[in-house]
């Protein structure tokens, strides 16, 4: 429903039919959250155990309860963390993060986890230039982890990473070998460089149902600024999971953000999900003070003026009917719409903020305080703070 009372407003348009056709999932949508392992890969950032067991808790409540929870084989820290998420979060499907070896199958039953995503590359600069491999050692080492994994009693994920840039002949055959000897429980579609288009993310989900008939991943980077809109185009495809990271953490410009999917989900493709709007912030909230990244004022859905006024058109319906000025009621995230004063203003903005004030003033004021605030807005480059709005007050009434 693109329209909900006092909560949100989108576009009529979602639902039209060829619209609803090709944009909206038929199966439910999984989102698989990463942010402990990829996440954790962004430059500089370093979740120690009781941050991984917080953001683990915040997860949880948001209704996000598939969890990547590390990578064992990196260090001691990140076993342990695996193994006590799993231990303390008996709600939680956790995964464990490993690379086409024995070795890290073996910690991932070691940590208790319910399923492994194996790694692999396989797109053509990867081997070409890195690995040194060709197709054949790719299916090699994954035909031997897959059915190792399995034995051990673990779901699979088979995870080879940057599809988006390996050879069509290349793919055909190692997903052909791999259903034919050994199939996992699932497949990624991974776009590690994050550098295809929404239409080639639903070509790759499509070309991989056909191959395999097994539940499709994505897991895409957000490079090009696609990553959201890729992950949405894979669902519409036919992908039951969506992996993710708060915030967009992740290497290089990040991964898609569990919070921007999640609200997609629910509104744009008015899917009736498990995941509370109600909870992202404080989760992002957390993410952010816990990983030192801090969150881009105009990022979407958390970030700190996506509910603020500047311009003086319209500023009354920021607070008397939101949806005239967003597309969503900052309610829904537990958040509130915010004036703020500065080269843009109005006088329906002063008046907004001398009424909060109690503080009487008559047109002529009104008019010579709008001529400070804008001054003030241009020789600052800036908008103008409380105590500020105050002085400019005293001087004039």
């Amino acid at each position: 429903m693109y329209h909900q009372e006092n909560m949100w407003w989108a576009s009529p348009y979602n639902e039209k039919a060829q619209v609803l056709e090709n944009a909206i999932p038929k199966q439910p949508v999984v989102i698989h959250d990463a942010t402990l392992r990829d996440g954790e890969q962004t430059p500089g950032v370093v979740f120690s155990l009781e941050d991984k067991l917080l953001i683990t808790e915040k997860l949880i409540e948001a209704g996000v309860t598939r969890i990547e929870a590390g990578m064992p084989a990196v260090s001691r820290v990140d076993f342990e963390a695996v193994q006590k998420i799993r231990a303390r979060f008996p709600q939680a499907e956790v995964y464990s993060f490993s690379r086409a070896t024995r070795q890290d199958i073996d910690m991932a039953v070691d940590c208790g986890v319910m399923g492994v995503v194996i790694e692999i590359p396989i797109g053509y600069p990867k081997l070409k230039y890195q690995f040194n491999w060709t197709w054949e050692n790719v299916l090699e080492k994954s035909l031997d982890c897959i059915q190792y994994a399995k034995e051990k009693g673990l779901r699979v994920v088979y995870f080879p990473y940057d599809t988006t840039r390996a050879c069509e002949e290349d793919i055909e055959k190692l997903l052909t070998e791999i259903m034919r000897c050994s199939p996992p429980d699932s497949i990624g579609v991974v776009d590690t460089m994050g550098c295809a288009l929404p239409q080639t993310i639903d070509f790759m989900v499509r070309w991989f149902k056909r191959l395999t008939n097994l539940p499709i991943e994505v897991h895409t980077h957000n490079d090009f600024g696609m990553a959201v809109a890729c992950e949405l185009a894979g669902a519409a495809a036919g992908a039951e999971v969506l992996h993710s990271c708060v915030n967009g953490l992740g290497e290089r410009t990040g991964n898609a953000s569990l919070e921007e999917l999640i609200v997609a989900l629910n509104i744009l493709m008015g899917m009736k999900t498990q995941y509370r709007l109600d909870k992202l912030t404080d989760l992002c909230a957390t993410v952010e003070r816990v990983s030192g990244v801090s969150i881009a004022p105009n990022k979407p859905i958390v970030g700190s003026r996506n509910y603020t006024r500047e311009s003086g058109i319209g500023v009354n319906l920021v607070m008397e009917k939101p949806l005239a000025m967003f597309a969503t009621n900052p309610v829904i995230f537990e958040r509130s719409a915010e004036i703020v004063l500065g080269k843009k203003s109005g006088k329906a903005s002063i008046i907004y903020y001398l009424d909060k004030l109690g503080i009487d003033a008559s047109e002529d004021q009104i008019s010579l305080i709008l001529e400070h605030v804008k001054n003030f807005g241009m020789k600052k480059k800036r908008l103008v703070a409380k105590e500020e709005f105050l002085e400019i007050i005293h001087k004039i009434i």
